[in-house]
């Protein structure tokens, strides 16, 4: 690896780094009688509301539908998150230090599944609070109808629009991703050579 990639690795695993401390993940909920909006943000420990109180606003909206209560307590990957980024971090540091193609290619290649498993998680996640709803507690039934959020972008749930986007951590975790596939790419133009043009 050139020195250019082996610092973009060791710049992607400080960016990494800013997951333990900024949320990855924010959910908006806003509707007519809530302009200013509900919010919940996502961290690798716990999900919180984005004002203080927004997530018991939320649960208690949630009561209405039959939607189960989001307790950070109850959810077994944030009990884990914390792990897998310390060690991607790590591991990442590792790879700029070492400078070798192939254990690039192959955090890289770690790195992708770890993304792709956490996307597909809080898409699981989102459906079964959307889908598992007791109907016959709940107020408010609508035959047919769930709740589940959007994995990117908005989507219109009864009265209220949810918007689901990366979070601070979560944008520097995708420039940090980036900055990888730079590296990579730097990495597979220095290791092949440019052919030589006969005089």
């Amino acid at each position: 690896m050139p020195k250019s990639a082996r610092l973009l690795v060791a710049v992607a695993a400080l960016l990494m780094s800013a997951g333990f401390v900024l949320p990855l993940w924010r959910v908006d909920l806003i509707a007519p009688q809530y302009p200013e909006g509900l919010g919940m943000l996502i961290t690798v420990r716990s999900v919180i509301g984005v004002k203080e109180q927004d997530l018991n606003s939320i649960n208690g909206l949630n009561h209405y539908i039959g939607m189960k209560r989001i307790e950070p307590d109850a959810i077994p990957e944030l009990r884990y998150m914390s792990m897998i980024l310390g060690a991607m971090v790590g591991t990442a540091l590792l790879v700029a230090a070492l400078g070798r193609r192939r254990v690039l290619y192959a955090w890289t290649l770690g790195l992708a599944t770890v993304l792709g498993a956490g996307l597909y998680d809080y898409w699981k996640w989102g459906y079964e609070y959307g889908h598992d709803l007791d109907t016959e507690t709940a107020i408010i039934k609508i035959p047919g109808m769930t709740y589940q959020p959007p994995l990117l972008g908005s989507k219109q749930l009864l009265n209220f629009t949810a918007t689901s986007w990366p979070a601070s951590g979560g944008w520097l975790l995708v420039l940090a991703t980036v900055l990888v596939g730079v590296a990579i790419w730097q990495s597979t133009r220095r290791a092949w050579p440019a052919p030589s043009v006969a005089a």
